[in-house]
């Protein structure tokens, strides 16, 4: 029988005694627990949540990883590359890539009767990924190719379409300014809406066609290779796969080929994004430290209160380290309902914010409407395992008081 267990749960469970002055103490040091280990739970969801709503945002608008030319780029216009079979065989052999799309850019300026917007024209064609825009669709359809004519029709965000007082079905004019000014009538057929300011004022998409008549290219050259990948973990290891693949690479009429992730691509934002990392660590700490400094004056409180009953267990040859484990058992038993406690609140909230979304945001501001919450398995697992291991490591060294107490004036004491 593990013995100090075994008196652990006497003293914890089937103590008789009122009026216990470390009532008061036991229970805000368990309440400290379940609120640090609540506050740590959502602190982690949020920053998590956050990240991914913001990384996902702009990885819809660029992708993971892109292709495109090593010399020649200028802004958001580049040098055509040349898709070739062999470039896009090369590309679909690498595991874990959901997408290969081809994409063409131009900068152009938007006018109507009364407004005029500088924007960037993103043509697109049959191999795009249309998951991203169709969940921010809020009117309209996505562009299709029935036939084998150039299409007019665009899709613009809500913020442009409130900007320049366009709906669904009216048209307005795009200027081209390159060596000989170009114009193009075009359709609006659908509006999305992301809430992410910076690229919802600057992007509409359109048929690829168009943008490849524009730039007078040849329907086999592009932008770039826009590579949407099934798993943002793996990105670093697909992104040296594709580099392997194609980076350093001539197409077929001379272009050096280069690849990029979309960290390279958008890095001012991915910094921002990291440097919440440190908001949740602060946070972590903070926590831990609270609910294992109330733990710790809990703990001696409870020694205090149990000093006779310590000297008649050292008066009968129990050890200092025998004895420290009864205090310790009862600790971890006061540990884990708190730690219950936190759960229950803390995953409660996570659960009403994913569904109802009880706190709004300003989207203007942080590029969501609401609070975005996210938590895996594998982070509940660790900060529940994390809390409870640090917690009883910090009440170890003050447990050591026991074995300061003498067995004699221990007894006597009242």
């Amino acid at each position: 029988m593990n013995t100090p267990f075994f008196i652990a749960k006497r003293f914890q469970f089937q103590s008789t005694g009122k009026g216990r002055m470390s009532r008061p103490a036991v229970r805000v040091a368990t309440t400290g627990i379940a609120v640090g280990l609540a506050v740590m739970l959502i602190a982690v969801a949020v920053v998590v949540g956050f990240k991914t709503e913001v990384r996902n945002q702009i990885i819809g608008f660029g992708s993971h990883i892109q292709v495109m030319s090593y010399s020649g780029f200028s802004g958001l216009e580049q040098s055509p590359i040349t898709v070739t079979d062999d470039l896009e065989e090369r590309l679909h052999n690498i595991s874990g890539i959901k997408a290969v799309q081809h994409v063409v850019q131009k900068p152009a300026i938007i006018k109507t009767d009364t407004d005029f917007q500088g924007v960037v024209l993103k043509g697109v064609d049959t191999t795009y990924n249309w998951e991203f825009f169709a969940n921010n669709m809020v009117q309209g359809h996505r562009l299709t190719w029935e036939n084998d004519e150039i299409g007019n029709g665009t899709i613009l965000s809500s913020q442009l379409a409130k900007l320049l007082k366009l709906n669904v079905g009216d048209s307005f004019t795009a200027y081209f300014v390159q060596e000989r000014v170009r114009a193009r009538r075009l359709v609006v057929t659908g509006i999305y809406e992301t809430n992410f300011a910076d690229y919802d004022k600057l992007y509409l998409l359109t048929d690829i066609r168009l943008l490849q008549q524009i730039h007078g290219w040849e329907p086999e050259q592009v932008s770039n290779i826009e590579i949407l990948i099934d798993d943002y973990d793996d990105l670093d290891l697909i992104a040296n796969s594709v580099f392997f693949s194609v980076a350093n690479r001539f197409d077929n009429k001379g272009q050096m080929l280069q690849s990029k992730t979309i960290q390279e691509l958008s890095p001012m934002m991915f910094e921002w994004l990291d440097m919440l990392d440190v908001n949740a660590l602060v946070i972590l700490v903070l926590m831990l430290l609270v609910s294992g400094f109330l733990m710790i004056s809990g703990l001696l409180i409870l020694i205090l209160e149990r000093t006779s009953d310590i000297g008649i267990l050292k008066a009968m040859g129990a050890t200092n380290w025998t004895i420290r484990k009864v205090f310790l058992y009862q600790s971890a038993f006061l540990i884990g309902k708190g730690m219950f406690w936190g759960n229950v609140v803390g995953l409660l909230f996570i659960a009403l914010q994913n569904y109802f979304h009880i706190i709004p945001l300003d989207a203007a501001i942080y590029y969501v409407k609401w609070v975005p919450v996210h938590l895996t398995l594998l982070a509940w697992l660790s900060i529940n395992l994390g809390s409870a291991l640090l917690s009883l490591l910090m009440l170890v060294a003050p447990s050591y008081l026991i074995t300061r107490i003498s067995p004699v004036k221990a007894m006597r004491f009242d």
